[in-house]
């Protein structure tokens, strides 16, 4: 339901991932400082789908202010040791990334990198 473009949006921005070419194309709608519907296209891999998806349900009627905190708290806590309390609506984002896996952080973290580069 977050798939396709519709081009009525608050913030819209494109992202690529520079290591595989990845392609995300984000458009949030914001009312009142919060989010209130994102919508995504793709050209990527399953890892930056499952992302894209994840985070389109995630983010709906967060504050602003609350999703850009929690999403940098979510992009160290994925790419590092540190552990920061990320907070329970962002947990699922935890089991993209295993050992198996890990190499393709980055196409997990791209729809994260677009919304915060969006909502700059």
């Amino acid at each position: 339901s977050n798939v396709g473009l519709t081009n009525k949006y608050t913030f819209k921005t494109i992202k690529k991932n520079s290591m595989c070419g990845d392609v995300i194309k984000i458009e949030l709608v914001a009312k009142n400082s919060k989010i209130s519907s994102m919508k995504y296209e793709t050209d990527a891999c399953i890892y930056c789908e499952a992302s894209a998806s994840l985070l389109a349900k995630k983010i709906k009627t967060l504050p602003i202010r609350i999703i850009k905190k929690e999403l940098n708290y979510l992009k160290i806590g994925l790419t590092t040791n540190i552990k920061y309390n990320v907070s329970k609506k962002f947990n699922s984002f935890k089991s993209l990334i295993d050992k198996k896996n890990f190499k393709r952080v980055k196409c997990i973290l791209l729809p994260i990198d677009a919304v915060l580069k969006a909502l700059k």
